[in-house]
């Protein structure tokens, strides 16, 4: 008998944002400490807290600026199939990453020094900072492509069957019965009768299944062709059910719908499919 993961892909997505963010301070800090203490090294004629404040101020700012760099690649995401599109936008967004960076902790490095009866002197350095600022921005971009590939691979990503080399395929692929997923290196088979709803993301369909998402590397046209009709419905530009699962449709006063499934998870339906929706599901 097989144990069941104390912590599965469910519990991550419970708790993803406080675990990225906590990821990300936590890479900061360490990197911080490090940084700090080699500028130590490197100064030891200064005073002790110069290479910190450099190297905190620093940080500080790269922190700030993380989330940025995450919603630009959720814009442009850096896949085998985009990157040479999304390369060349990412090296033209590093230019005001590293304005943004090198202007933010300036600032700060002058009102720290200021507070102490000091005086900072940045100097000639923007050709310098811009090229660490770089390293620092791809380096932002490998590891959140690197997260993505290691949590698809927990998740479990779906697959159409196709048509085998040789012989005849067990059952029609124009009409699938079943999707395969590959899941931490092994297989299994996936019936289209448990699929509760599907959603269109990015380059992407997931497929819902009890709790679970399992995304199909498909866009919403290409997955409509594959659907048994007789089983699924399109309600929304964005979004399939599964009129097995479905329990109660709500009109809206805008003309839209929004839909109840078994589990209790809704789902919205634009006005252009609620007629047709409500014809087949007999109410």
């Amino acid at each position: 008998m097989n144990e069941q993961p104390h912590f599965d892909f469910r519990d991550f997505q419970r708790w993803r944002r406080p675990i990225e963010v906590g990821f990300w301070v936590t890479l900061t800090v360490l990197n911080t400490v490090f940084n700090g203490l080699v500028a130590r090294i490197d100064h030891a004629r200064t005073a002790a807290w110069e290479p910190w404040l450099w190297e905190c101020s620093s940080s500080l700012l790269i922190l700030a600026l993380i989330p940025l760099v995450v919603a630009l690649e959720r814009r442009w995401p850096v896949r085998f199939d985009t990157w040479r599109r999304s390369l060349p936008l990412h090296l033209l967004a590093t230019i005001p990453f590293s304005m943004v960076h090198v202007a933010g902790m300036v600032a700060l490095r002058k009102l720290a020094y200021a507070l102490a009866g000091s005086h900072y002197l940045f100097g000639a350095q923007w050709g310098y900072e811009y090229l660490k600022d770089i390293r620092t921005y791809f380096l932002i971009i490998a590891l959140i492509c690197l997260s993505r590939l290691w949590l698809m691979r927990w998740q479990g990503e779906a697959r159409l069957l196709v048509e085998p080399d040789e012989g005849q395929a067990a059952e029609p692929v124009d009409r699938p019965e079943r999707f395969l997923v590959r899941k931490l290196g092994r297989e299994f088979l996936l019936n289209a009768s448990e699929v509760e709803w599907l959603q269109a993301s990015g380059n992407y369909v997931n497929l819902h299944v009890r709790g679970r998402d399992y995304p199909l590397r498909t866009t919403m046209a290409a997955i409509s062709e594959r659907l048994h009709p007789e089983r699924f419905a399109r309600v929304h530009r964005s979004y399939f059910v599964n009129l097995d699962y479905l329990v109660q449709i709500e009109p809206l006063d805008t003309g839209d719908a929004r839909l109840t499934l078994r589990d209790g998870t809704t789902i919205p339906c634009s006005r252009r499919y609620r007629a047709t929706l409500r014809e087949r599901f007999g109410s």
